[in-house]
């Protein structure tokens, strides 16, 4: 039995989220690594015009990612529920095609993070905050798309 004074909180429920800035899945019980949650974050989406990270950081440009919503089958293996009800597997041929044509531009899901990535952040217009209103970047730690060793973080 745990003491009463030495508990700092507890478990209601536990979510995983496959892919970097989509909805995930609820999970009964998870491996945890050093990184966190096993398959936490193993998957993102790469802008292939600029190389980035695609993350809902950046609500306008990128908004839909929320729409979408990532599960782990298996460790070698994420599907994706698009908005419309398709689901995507991670090893179809045409999966960036499928994902670049929701997002109207130039989309990959990896998981590896390319090297010194980076993410667009927008900051909104609230007083007190610095850049209101902008998008600015901001750096990824390196090798930071790790499942046991792959995370975007």
């Amino acid at each position: 039995m745990v003491n009463a004074a030495s508990m700092v909180g507890s478990v209601v429920s536990l979510w995983r989220y496959p892919v970097k800035s989509m909805l995930g899945e609820e999970l009964n019980a998870s491996e945890v690594t050093e990184q966190g949650l096993w398959g936490d974050r193993a998957y993102a989406l790469i802008d292939a015009e600029t190389g980035k990270t695609v993350s809902a950081k950046s609500p306008r440009k990128w908004g839909k990612m929320f729409d979408c919503r990532a599960n782990m089958p298996s460790p070698s293996q994420v599907k994706i529920t698009l908005p419309d009800g398709t689901v995507l597997s991670s090893d179809a041929e045409n999966v960036n095609q499928m994902l670049s044509n929701l997002f109207g531009r130039e989309v990959r899901l990896e998981t590896s993070a390319p090297p010194e990535h980076s993410i667009e952040m927008y900051t909104p217009d609230i007083d007190g905050l610095p850049d209101q209103d902008q998008v600015t970047d901001a750096v990824i730690r390196p090798h930071s798309f790790l499942m046991g060793q792959r995370c975007i973080c």
